[in-house]
């Protein structure tokens, strides 16, 4: 593990050491040169603004940019114990590092807490996550759908979505060149 994501859990870890952040590999990759892997921690969805607002301000971590916030829908997947993983990617400009934060979620209702207020910028990916995998975001300052339209009762990201889609084109008139 790089030096400086060490110094980074052992700083969350004394801040919250009643979290198993349980850091891991992003990606197992066996030929990663030693230092070189990217690091992954887990933080369970009640702890989520704490932790992320310790990530941020804390001089150590200096966590001032959110570059990206996915889901994985673990459906079916290997030794997976939970169905949804909402992925943050932190990056630190001032201290040159980086960090995922992983913070998984079950059905029927699956919920994280927004980050919104912490970084503005996670409005719009916040969206998208509601959109295409159903995973809500509480607090969300405007949680409308982004890809889909309101009126779509499904996510299709999810794993378990038909290949074909559940009838959202039988509602629509088909347009040809000839009907213009």
């Amino acid at each position: 593990m790089h030096e400086a994501t060490e110094k980074v859990i052992s700083a969350m870890s004394k801040a919250f050491s009643d979290v198993d952040f349980a850091p891991s590999p992003l990606v197992d990759r066996g030929d990663a040169p030693a230092g070189a892997e990217q690091i992954y921690v887990r933080v369970p969805a009640e702890r989520l603004l704490d932790v992320m607002r310790f990530l941020r301000n804390d001089a150590a971590c200096a966590f001032e940019q959110l570059c990206d916030l996915t889901c994985v829908d673990y459906l079916d997947f290997p030794k997976a114990r939970d169905r949804y993983g909402v992925t943050y990617s932190l990056l630190s400009l001032s201290r040159n590092h980086r960090i995922w934060v992983k913070c998984f979620v079950n059905d029927p209702n699956p919920e994280v807490p927004s980050v919104t207020g912490i970084w503005a910028g996670a409005e719009w990916l916040e969206r998208e996550v509601w959109d295409l995998f159903g995973v809500r975001f509480a607090d969300h300052p405007d949680l409308r759908r982004i890809v889909t339209w309101e009126e779509f009762e499904a996510h299709p990201l999810r794993k378990d979505y038909p290949l074909r889609g559940r009838g959202e084109r039988e509602n629509y008139k088909v347009l040809t060149r000839e009907s213009r």
